[in-house]
């Protein structure tokens, strides 16, 4: 392997070590390291209630090729998961997770996961384009699955883990972690749901991130692998539009994608948006790579949620106003408007999907609104128009 590789790797692992939402960088750290979130304990992650040591099932790590998995790990500890085994080819990306994981062996291949017969559920965050091809092979072994997003990166692959995913009864669960594991996006949902701002009719997403070529894999730049930037990052927010607009199903009325500021990279892509309606409400969402450097966060995410009655507006990650951290959630309703500090919220979804690992249930999310989402993220990506400016 080309040692450039290996730093890259290394790098890009440590710079996204938490999870995509809800995470700022703390002012400590210089700014050349913010390209993505920042590493905070692994007391900050993650779902709160399971108290240590109350493991109610056993769970396995196949591929680790983005930070993400750290997060994913972290809620299914709380959730009562025992971490017993990992598996992943790269020895550089190998040695700090076992450090960080002590407890779960390294295993030779990844056959010897899926042979054991008493892992229930295998986490992973593969190189993108490889994710749906594994779960497949999870299911197919009878064990659950949660990978992190994209959790599919073509509409073939889709396909095939729906008519497996039906075929085998398995949990084939996607981290949306901009609202699964963001305290202000849980906090905007349970408002939502008790009627604060009434009916929802729109959201409109914005998933910044910061762009640092210098600490990303190769895979990071071509769209093959990754999906393209709206399957990619913007799965996100097709998963928050289904969630507060209640959607079943929903229709692309526009999409465009470019690779405007990195010619050097021509697989990559750094800006999408898209505009949808769906049975339930409509949605904007736009993504790119232009977080500034003068920004103490890897990026300003932001969703507003209007009602017939009022509007919330999140602040995941940083408050320009001034607030310390992340997790900013902003209500008016027809009397006034406040502020809700959602640093402190409960994550429920590494629990729920515990529970729903042994109960068979959809708690943390229904199967079919996990594969609605990526299944809209990637006819957008498909049908985009490909904008190029000259300038």
């Amino acid at each position: 392997m080309d040692p450039t590789q290996g730093a890259n790797r290394r790098s890009f692992l440590k710079e996204t070590i938490a999870t995509a939402a809800g995470l700022v960088v703390l002012p400590s750290l210089p700014i050349d390291t913010i390209g993505a979130p920042a590493l905070l304990r692994t007391g900050s992650l993650g779902s709160d209630r399971m108290p240590a040591g109350a493991a109610r099932i056993r769970f396995a790590v196949i591929g680790i090729n983005h930070g993400h998995i750290n997060s994913q790990v972290d809620a299914v500890i709380r959730g009562g998961g025992e971490f017993v085994s990992f598996y992943a080819k790269e020895p550089d990306l190998s040695a700090p997770f076992a450090k960080r994981y002590p407890q779960a062996k390294q295993v030779k291949s990844d056959n010897e996961i899926l042979d054991d017969k008493s892992i229930q559920l295998v986490l992973t965050s593969g190189i993108p384009e490889e994710r749906a091809p594994l779960g497949i092979r999870v299911m197919k072994a009878g064990k659950d699955f949660m990978t992190d997003k994209p959790g599919i990166t073509t509409l073939d692959q889709l396909a095939e883990v729906r008519k497996v995913q039906k075929a085998t009864k398995r949990i084939y669960s996607i981290m949306y972690s901009e609202r699964l594991e963001n305290r202000a996006t849980v906090k905007a949902g349970e408002l939502v749901k008790a009627g604060a701002i009434g009916n929802v009719i729109q959201t409109i997403g914005l998933g910044p991130h910061r762009m640092n070529p210098k600490t990303r894999p190769d895979w990071f730049f071509d769209k093959k692998k990754f999906g393209g930037i709206i399957c990619d990052i913007a799965s996100h927010q097709f998963d928050q539009f289904l969630f507060f607009t209640g959607s079943k199903k929903a229709d692309i009325v526009a999409s465009q994608v470019g690779n405007v500021h990195f010619p050097q990279y021509p697989k990559f892509e750094d800006f999408g948006d898209v505009m949808l309606r769906g049975d339930g409400g409509m949605g904007y969402i736009r993504v790119d790579w232009f977080t500034p450097d003068g920004l103490k966060s890897w990026g300003d995410g932001r969703l507003t949620i209007l009602g017939t009655d009022g509007f919330i507006e999140l602040r995941k990650n940083i408050d320009p106003g001034g607030r310390e951290g992340g997790n900013h959630l902003f209500i008016t309703d027809n009397k006034e408007t406040r502020y809700i500090d959602c640093s402190k919220e409960p994550l429920p979804y590494g629990e729920q999907l515990v529970n729903d690992v042994i109960n068979r249930t959809e708690t943390a999310m229904p199967q079919e609104h996990c594969f609605l989402a990526m299944e809209l993220a990637l006819k957008a990506q498909k049908q985009a128009q490909v904008v190029n400016f000259k300038k």
